[in-house]
């Protein structure tokens, strides 16, 4: 349904992007109400579903009108932005046959307009702040039966991640996109996109733990709730390389939906293209991006039959381009700074921490530079994966200096607007509670290591900037610190 939206009322004309900002931080869980949920043990529940379904209602939609998205959804815990990006720059390759293609992903790492993306470019600020407050408006001017929705009380919001999804339906509805990819926040079966009713495929990206106090802290669990999003007669996708625990219960859910789970293989045409995401590991998202891409071309009459998934399958000319053209920032990224080389990923698993460790090993392993840790984890076990980290890359790379970081922007103790976030404890941030901790974990390992703690991210950079010869610099641990590190290059 494309709505007929009135004009926003003359009281809020001026209205900008920072003051959607504002209100849209307004709407973050803080540290507190976090540690509390996590402490009682609470997990997203079926009424999470029901309370998108609502708020859509307030907005003016029925869950079944985003069917003509043409929505592409996919979750995994490793790799599902990847293949979204993946996926959207190979649909782009058909665009005389769409002609606008949505893409919404998370987290953002500069601005939060990135989350919300047609034809691959984040929309603009006048048009973010526009449709935001259509939300914001529509929401303040209808209400919820209390009885039934206990929580959504006259004036109340949905939180953040909530209303950015409610907001990514209005915009790619009211800009008349064609085809539309999701990728999930967390898990799936709860999460916030699962109001997608008839989607025209699913993909699973590769398993492992994360977000346990959500998910389960088992392979099995979190299976179950990323096989949450396969729907009747939708052909579901994931990778064989799956660990079998967690592929037995996918086939399961597949089968409770009554869809086919299809077992993807890389396919050998991959291992000689130059992908436009850079790590050994990208093959494998880049096959799920092929099933995915073919099924819904498929759907949409685009191509006669989808490719067989065959490991020799020879791709077309269009998904080759896709797939070399792709671009996925804060994944992998290099970014040359005169005698500086940064390499960026911003992982934050174990999975991807080893991944990203491989990656960074196959750059710097016969080069004669210093090389610089530059490194932050926030939220989850840090020690944990610091120790990852150096397991992964012991004894071949060996760091000069390491350096721990908060996600903090500036030296002046301020965020970038787009980048501030109440999910952590700033008394914890302040003390440089995790910082301290994970610089003794390391001269633990490394004693002789210089081994610097910074409480800043501007401060970081200008510890890297003092060495006169060339440096290579990992930057890894967290997305939120490679999202304050790209900000601080722009120098805004």
């Amino acid at each position: 349904m494309r709505l007929n939206w009135p004009l926003r009322m003359s009281a809020n004309v001026s209205r900008t992007y920072n003051d959607a900002i504002s209100a849209l931080n307004s709407l973050q869980s803080n540290y507190a109400n976090i540690m509390a949920v996590r402490a009682s043990g609470e997990r997203k529940n079926q009424m999470n579903i029901w309370e998108m379904q609502e708020w859509s209602r307030r907005i003016g939609y029925s869950t079944s009108d985003f069917d003509k998205l043409n929505i592409v959804h996919i979750t995994g815990t490793k790799g599902k932005g990847s293949t979204a990006a993946f996926t959207q720059s190979v649909l782009q390759q058909y665009s005389d046959k769409i002609h606008k293609i949505g893409l919404y992903t998370s987290p953002h790492l500069k601005s939060v307009r990135e989350r919300i993306r047609i034809n691959g470019e984040p929309i603009g600020e006048e048009k973010f702040a526009r449709y935001f407050f259509d939300v914001w408006e529509k929401l303040d001017a209808t209400s919820s039966a209390t009885d039934k929705f206990p929580h959504m009380t006259p004036g109340s919001k949905p939180g953040y991640f909530k209303y950015l999804t409610l907001l990514s339906f209005h915009v790619f509805t009211q800009e008349g996109c064609d085809s539309c990819i999701y990728e999930v926040g967390v898990g799936g079966e709860y999460d916030s996109t699962n109001i997608i009713e008839n989607p025209t495929a699913c993909g699973v990206s590769l398993l492992g733990i994360d977000h346990t106090f959500m998910l389960g802290d088992t392979i099995e669990e979190i299976a179950w709730n990323k096989g949450g999003i396969f729907k009747k007669d939708a052909p579901a996708f994931t990778i064989d390389l799956q660990p079998s625990a967690g592929l037995k219960v996918l086939r399961e859910r597949a089968n409770e939906r009554e869809t086919t789970l299809v077992e993807i293989p890389v396919f050998d045409d991959l291992k000689h293209l130059k992908l436009g995401l850079a790590g050994e590991f990208q093959v494998t998202n880049a096959s799920l991006a092929v099933a995915l891409a073919s099924r819904h071309l498929f759907k949409l009459n685009i191509i006669p039959q989808p490719l067989k998934m065959d490991k020799d399958l020879v791709l077309p000319a269009e998904f080759k381009k896709g797939l070399t053209n792709a671009e996925w920032k804060g994944r992998c990224q290099t970014v040359l700074d005169g005698k500086i080389t940064w390499l960026i990923d911003g992982a934050h698993t174990k999975d991807s921490i080893q991944a990203a460790s491989s990656w960074f090993k196959t750059q710097v392993i016969e080069s004669g530079s210093k090389k610089i840790l530059l490194f932050n984890q926030q939220t989850r076990d840090a020690d944990a994966l610091i120790a990852d980290l150096y397991s992964s890359l012991n004894p071949e790379v060996k760091f000069d200096r390491v350096i721990f970081t908060t996600n903090v922007t500036w030296a002046s103790g301020t965020y970038s607007a787009d980048l501030v976030s109440m999910n952590t404890s700033k008394e914890q941030v302040d003390k440089l509670e995790v910082q301290n901790a994970l610089r003794d974990t390391w001269l633990k390992l490394e004693p002789s290591c210089k081994v610097d703690v910074a409480a800043n991210i501007e401060s970081a950079c200008d510890l890297v900037k003092t060495y006169e010869e060339p440096v290579e610099v990992f930057v890894t641990g967290s997305l939120h610190l490679v999202g304050g590190l790209l900000v601080v290059f722009d120098g805004k």
